[in-house]
């Protein structure tokens, strides 16, 4: 249904050196990049980070996040473990999740913009 997500980052730069290490330990890499803009995907970019003086502001009650797919739930616990260790914060280990289905396995975090991300792991 969706064809791509665009988020605003200060820092393009920044926010590439996390998500080359967070969304590499899933599959993905920058597909595109350019002065103020990159793009992510596997076969084609989905997740593109754009530069702005004026991102959206971080709100913990906004309900908003974004949920990658991830190959297995080791690639999950490398997800959340790239996560803390390029300067994002922990928002949940890495773990089962029976409040949101019998194989559901995630680990959340927040990257250095505020925005709140998921590995999410659907099998054994």
């Amino acid at each position: 249904m969706l064809n791509h997500v665009s988020i605003g980052v200060r820092d393009v730069a920044a926010a590439r050196r996390f998500y080359d290490s967070v969304l590499g330990a899933i599959g993905a890499r920058c597909l595109a990049h350019g002065e103020g803009y990159a793009g992510y995907g596997t076969d084609a970019p989905v997740w593109w980070l754009n530069e702005t003086a004026h991102p959206v502001p971080a709100d913990m009650r906004s309900g908003l996040h974004f949920c990658f797919d991830a190959p297995s739930r080791k690639a999950v616990d490398a997800f959340h473990k790239a996560a803390l260790k390029a300067g994002g914060k922990d928002n949940g280990a890495p773990g089962p999740r029976p409040d949101y289905g019998p194989d559901y396995y995630a680990g959340f975090a927040i990257d250095p913009d505020g925005y709140r991300i998921e590995a999410y792991h659907g099998g054994a």
